[in-house]
C-alpha cells in the first residue's frame, strides 16, 4: 500500500530529503516551486484531479491539490538518538508514554526540531506511529527529528540512565515540583504521558525528578504538546551554557 504526504510545508521538506517518489498535483499553477523540487530530483510529476487526489488519501484530508507518493516512514534505533550530536552542550531525548493523537506528535515533533532536541522514543504498542497526518502537523519536522520505536519504555529508561541520562516526568504526582524548581545542566530524558492516563506507574517510579505545570485557571490540564513545548524551551535554556 501507497504512504502520501500533504500539506505544503511538509511535503516540501520531503521533497528536499528525497523521499517522495511520484508528485501528484490537480494543476501546474501555483505549485512550481514543489514541481521544480521534483524535476531536479528526477521525480515523476503526474497531473490528476482533485477527486483522484482525494481517492488517494482519503476524504477529510485537506490536500490543497497537491500530495507526493512516499516511501515507508522509517525509524531510527536506540544507538542512533543517543550517539546523535548538535550545537548544544546537553543532549535532550523526549519520551511519550502512550500518546495516542497524531496532532500531539506532529506538534512535539515541530518542537522538538526547534529546540535542536536529539530524538523522541515511542512504544512500539498503543502508540500513534509515524503517518502522513503527523507529517503534516510537523510542517516537515518528520524529516528531521529521529523518531525510535521501543518495545518497553521501563527498560529503555535503565538503558538511557546507563548512559548518562536523568529522566524528567511531566506529571502532577504528589512528589512533583514546579518544573522552574529544576535546574537541567545535564543529559535529559523528558517523559510526556499520554492524553487521558498520564504517565504510567512503572514509567514514573524510573523518574528522577518529578515536575508540574502550575495552573490558576479552571480548566486542570493542558493539551500534551502544549506542555511538552514549555518543558521543552525551560530545559532548552540551560543546554546553552
Amino acid at each position: 500500500m501507497s504512504n502520501y504526504i500533504y500539506g505544503k510545508n511538509a511535503l516540501r521538506e520531503a521533497l528536499l530529503s528525497k523521499r517522495v517518489n511520484k508528485l501528484f498535483v490537480s494543476n501546474y499553477d501555483g505549485f512550481s516551486e514543489w514541481i521544480n523540487l521534483a524535476k531536479k530530483n528526477g521525480i515523476e510529476v503526474k497531473l490528476i484531479n482533485e477527486v483522484e487526489i482525494t481517492k488517494l488519501i482519503g476524504k477529510g484530508k485537506p490536500h490543497q491539490g497537491i500530495i507526493g507518493e512516499i516511501k515507508e516512514y522509517s525509524y531510527a534505533s536506540l544507538e542512533e538518538i543517543v550517539n546523535s550530536k548538535n550545537s548544544c552542550k546537553y543532549p535532550l531525548i523526549i519520551m511519550l508514554d502512550g500518546l495516542e493523537d497524531p496532532h500531539n506528535l506532529g506538534a512535539i515533533l515541530r518542537t522538538a526540531d526547534a529546540v535542536s532536541a536529539n530524538g523522541i522514543i515511542i512504544p512500539k504498542n498503543r502508540s500513534v506511529s509515524l503517518n502522513d497526518t503527523v507529517a503534516k502537523v510537523s510542517t516537515g519536522a518528520i524529516e528531521y527529528v529521529k523518531v525510535c520505536q521501543v518495545a518497553n519504555l521501563t527498560q529503555t529508561i535503565n538503558y538511557l540512565k546507563e548512559k548518562g541520562y536523568w529522566i524528567v516526568a511531566l506529571e502532577l504526582d504528589k512528589e512533583a515540583q514546579i518544573y522552574t524548581n529544576v535546574k537541567y545542566d545535564m543529559p535529559i530524558v523528558l517523559i510526556i504521558g499520554s492524553e487521558g492516563k498520564g504517565i504510567s506507574r512503572l514509567v514514573l517510579e524510573q523518574a528522577d525528578f518529578k515536575v508540574y505545570l502550575p495552573m490558576s485557571g479552571h480548566v486542570n490540564s493542558l493539551n500534551a504538546s502544549v506542555s511538552a513545548s514549555i518543558m521543552l524551551y525551560e530545559i532548552n535554556k540551560y543546554r546553552k551554557e
